[in-house]
Formats: C-alpha cells, sequence, structure tokens
C-alpha cells in the first residue's frame, strides 16, 4: 500500500470516527424509542433487546399530540415562509440600492439575534397580553418570523451582491419592471442563498420553547412545550416518552439536512464564495 493510499484511508477513517462520535447520541436516543422501560434503565445498557412499538402506539393516544405536531409544523414554515420573503426584498434593497447608513443599519438589524431571550420576555409578554395577541397562531407566527429576519438578510445580502448590477439594468432596459427583475432575474440566481436561509431558521424556529412557553397556550403549544412537561411521569423521568417524541420531532429537519445540505454549506459563506456574474 502506498503512502498516499494510507494517508487517504486514514483520513476517511478518522472522518467516519468523528462522525460516529457526534451520530452516538441520536442513535441512542432512536434505539431507546423501541425499548421498555426496564431495557432503558438496564445497566449495563442493552445493545440487545426485542423491539416493541409500545411506545409509539402510547405517543399517538396521548391527548394533544397530533395538535402539537401540526402546531410545530405550521408555525415554523409559515414564519419562516415570511421572514425569507421580507428578508429577501429587504437584502435586494441593501444590496442595490445601500441607502445611506446601510452598514449601521445591518449591524443594528443583527444585534437584534444577539439579545438573550429570556432578556425580552417580559416585555413581549406584556404586549401581548395588552392587545389581546397571547395564544393566537398568527401572531405567534410573525414574532418568529421577526426573530428569524436579521439573520436571512445577512445570508441574501452576501448573495445578492455576488449578483452583477447589468442584470437589473438589462431588465429594466427592455421594459421590465421592478417586480419582474426581482422576481424573475435574480431570484433564480441566488436560490441557494434563499434554501439556507431557510434550513437555518427552520430549525431555529422548530427548536423554540421558551416563546411558545410564555406567550403562546393550549392552542398553540409546539414539541419542545409537549418533551418539557411531559419530562416527568410516575415519580421520575418518563424515558419512553422522551426518545419515542425526539425520534419523531427530528425526522422533519433531519430530511431538510439531507435533502438541501448542500446549501447549507454555501450559506455559511454568506455567498462570498461567488464572484460577480
Amino acid at each position: 500500500m502506498s503512502t498516499e493510499s494510507l494517508k487517504r484511508g486514514l483520513y476517511y477513517t478518522a472522518l467516519w470516527a468523528i462522525s460516529l462520535l457526534f451520530f452516538a447520541p441520536i442513535a441512542w436516543i432512536v434505539l431507546a424509542s423501541f425499548k421498555t422501560r426496564a431495557d432503558i434503565l438496564a445497566v449495563p445498557p442493552k445493545l440487545l433487546f426485542t423491539p416493541t412499538l409500545e411506545n409509539y402506539v402510547e405517543l399517538f393516544n396521548r391527548q394533544g399530540i397530533f395538535l402539537q405536531l401540526a402546531n410545530s409544523i405550521f408555525l415554523s414554515l409559515g414564519a419562516v415562509i415570511i421572514a425569507v420573503l421580507v428578508s429577501f426584498l429587504a437584502a435586494f434593497c441593501f444590496s442595490r440600492f445601500r441607502p445611506k447608513g446601510t452598514d449601521f443599519l445591518m449591524f443594528l438589524l443583527l444585534s437584534i439575534r444577539m439579545l438573550p431571550g429570556p432578556a425580552v420576555i417580559l416585555p413581549v409578554f406584556l404586549m401581548y397580553v395588552a392587545f389581546g395577541w397571547k395564544d393566537t397562531h398568527l401572531w405567534l407566527m410573525l414574532f418568529y418570523a421577526m426573530f428569524s429576519i436579521p439573520f436571512s438578510v445577512w445570508i441574501l445580502k452576501g448573495f445578492l451582491d455576488g449578483v452583477s448590477t447589468r442584470f437589473d439594468e438589462t431588465g429594466i432596459v427592455n421594459g421590465g419592471s421592478w417586480f419582474h427583475v426581482i422576481f424573475k432575474v435574480v431570484l433564480p440566481q441566488v436560490r441557494p442563498g434563499l434554501i439556507a436561509a431557510f434550513i437555518f431558521n427552520m430549525i431555529f424556529v422548530w427548536n423554540e420553547f421558551l416563546f411558545n412557553f410564555i406567550i403562546g397556550g393550549v392552542t398553540t403549544q409546539n414539541i419542545p412545550y409537549a418533551l418539557a412537561v411531559g419530562t416527568y411521569a410516575d415519580g421520575g423521568v418518563n424515558w419512553t416518552f422522551i426518545s419515542t417524541m425526539t425520534s419523531i420531532y427530528i425526522i422533519l429537519p433531519i430530511a431538510f439536512i439531507f435533502f438541501f445540505q448542500k446549501y447549507l454549506l454555501v450559506g455559511m459563506t454568506f455567498g462570498t464564495v461567488r464572484g460577480e456574474v
């Protein structure tokens, strides 16, 4: 075996070892969802066991579970779609027209994401109660969209800066409207950025618990809420519920990441790898 082949073999072995190390907690959770409570708590841990679907049957017979699943999907998809659309238009404005103080405005936008949730939850709660917005899907969705917009603007502005303004000028000269230029000419060229922004924000909203717990309510409960209130049962940690619910809960983000993983890498560079077209 040549030195080059040996190095390549060691390199891929190290990559597999690191990947399996990070995947181990997920594998443990998924395997635990097919175990009985006794098997989960067994010492030493049981790697060979008789699988059971009883945990999933019990989960789907749980009151409110389908509403919580539906709320997670509806709130996440709705909020992120709104955020990406608004962010794309805002990023186009910042990229093409560069209003005075653009850099400072971009900093202010990003600073919203620097705020810790607990620092703003009280005034947000008081505002939602005062306006009667508490426990409503629309206003909770718009709140999530508000938190998702700043990061999306940063991602999309980087992509839009990489698209030459000659496309805009050509479209306008040939009689196209700004609507045509924005959505027919420019948007298709920044599709990877749109998908990256969508996935990043989807993961954030999908996993959000604090604001759903405080400004949400019975009708807007999501899966993180269900996991929080269902952690303990019968005087101890309800491991069967946690493992089963988590196994169901991670399916959607894993599917998104698997099918669009190449766009995530591009998104993390904020479009800076694109030269001017």
